[in-house]
């Protein structure tokens, strides 16, 4: 825990505002792929050493079981491998059991292949044919009280285990252990959330890299007003993401708000002077994933800086930042939160939408969602505790009328990537507060 503080400690806003061309982010060195092999062997291990017995002991299960076969791994299993596995052999059977007394969890793979040696090997098919019947030995021999599946209708996390693997476990248990067995549906959900010491000391280099990627295309290196359309920054940023190696988990999108047209111009339409340019973006590097999205204005001939309503416009979405920040309380429910920053940021005079959602292993990751885009309202997927130890995405969006736009309604929509340490939420690696200025 001293470390976990120490590290939350250390995140702080960088200098960088994103003011213009001076100001645009920098891209950090991008590791290479032997590097990023070793650090997510290394996280892993830190992974299973400290999340494992912390979340077992938790929930009180003794022993929990995770079944995932070659091309179809359950999302738990996926996040377990080594880097060098890139997916399940055949059928993966992993097993953890706590044997309680302050002793090691056991970690177990009973499977023909080892992990990296982060499992004990635990099946000899020579010995024992029968792979089930090796998992049934290996239960009973440990006689745990509670033997944990991964089964919830809430939530596809903590879905793993399918009915074809749940019938041949449960035919090879005997009847006493049948009873044991128990659909926990927060197991999945705890240890995909949980972040550790190192993955928050390497997260703020990869939010940092995708929002210098971002910069680099809100740019004339990638726009040329006149002629470059928003399609054509699409793919200029999965271009640059794929030249780096790294991995882009959605498509980019890229809109074009511009006085006098209505909603959200996309596709063929040509970028010009005087639009605003939106930009939703993501990456996943060393496992961890990053979803941001940032605005830029394209200077008019004569101008140096935004008109002054569409700043005030950001200026808006950032006070919807901090409000929502804000309303952050560790142990309440994602619908707790929504409703207490809605009503915030209403007494403040900002129209809010707000559909902020956890990150990490995924873009949309597993743990309670504060908000959807198109429901404002209490939602079942938002009626679970939020945790500290966390990371989310902070997006949202804030409405205002722009004078200079003959009072159009304009939409400023930010989402930036943060910790919540159980007591604040800080920011991984700055936010946006300026225009990206494109000439």
């Amino acid at each position: 825990m001293k470390r976990l503080g120490l590290v939350l400690g250390l995140l702080a806003s960088p200098a960088w505002a994103q003011l213009g061309e001076s100001a645009r982010p920098q891209l950090p060195p991008v590791p290479s792929l032997r590097e990023r092999a070793a650090t997510i062997d290394a996280s892993l291990k830190e992974r299973l050493d400290t999340v494992i017995p912390a979340i077992m002991r938790e929930r009180g299960v003794d022993m929990w079981v995770l079944v995932a076969r070659e091309n179809f791994e359950e999302p738990v299993v996926a996040t377990m491998l080594d880097s060098e596995a890139f997916s399940a052999r055949r059928r993966t059977i992993l097993v953890f059991h706590d044997p309680g007394e302050g002793r090691p969890v056991e970690r177990l793979t009973v499977s023909r292949y080892g992990l990296g040696g982060l499992f004990a090997p635990a099946w000899d098919p020579a010995t024992q044919p029968d792979q089930w019947k090796a998992l049934a030995d290996i239960i009973a021999a440990r006689a745990p009280k509670r033997i944990a599946i991964n089964s919830s209708a809430a939530s596809a996390y903590a879905d793993g285990m399918t009915l074809s693997a749940w019938e041949e476990m449960n035919a090879a248990l005997p009847p006493e252990l049948r009873t044991r067995v128990v659909r926990d549906g927060t197991l999945a959900i705890r240890w995909l959330e949980s972040r550790t010491p190192r993955e928050l000391a390497d997260y703020p280099r990869i939010v940092g890299t995708a929002q210098a990627i971002i910069a680099e295309g809100f740019s004339n290196k990638a726009i040329q007003p006149g002629k470059t359309t928003s399609a054509d920054l699409v793919w200029w940023y999965r271009e640059r993401i794929a030249g780096l190696k790294l991995e882009t988990w959605f498509q980019p999108s890229v809109g074009i708000q511009r006085q006098g047209a209505k909603g959200m111009l996309e596709g063929d339409t040509v970028i010009r002077p005087g639009d605003l340019l939106w930009v939703d973006f993501g990456i996943v590097t060393e496992r961890l994933a990053t979803d941001t999205q940032h605005l830029a204005y394209v200077l008019k001939t004569g101008e140096t800086e935004a008109p002054a309503g569409l700043r005030a416009g950001l200026a808006a979405a950032n006070r919807l930042q901090d409000i929502t920040m804000a309303a952050f309380r560790a142990g309440d429910s994602g619908n707790a939160i929504l409703a207490r920053a809605r009503a915030a940021a209403i007494a403040q005079g900002i129209t809010p939408s707000i559909y902020s959602h956890p990150v990490g292993f995924h873009g949309h990751a597993a743990g309670s969602a504060i908000g959807f885009w198109d429901n404002q309202g209490p939602d079942p997927r938002g009626e679970g505790p939020v945790r500290a130890g966390t990371t989310w995405s902070i997006e949202l969006m804030a409405k205002a009328a722009v004078p200079e736009w003959g009072g159009q309604v304009v939409e400023f929509r930010q989402e930036e990537d943060a910790v919540f340490d159980g007591r604040q939420v800080r920011w991984l690696n700055g936010r946006q507060t300026g225009f990206y200025l494109v000439r």
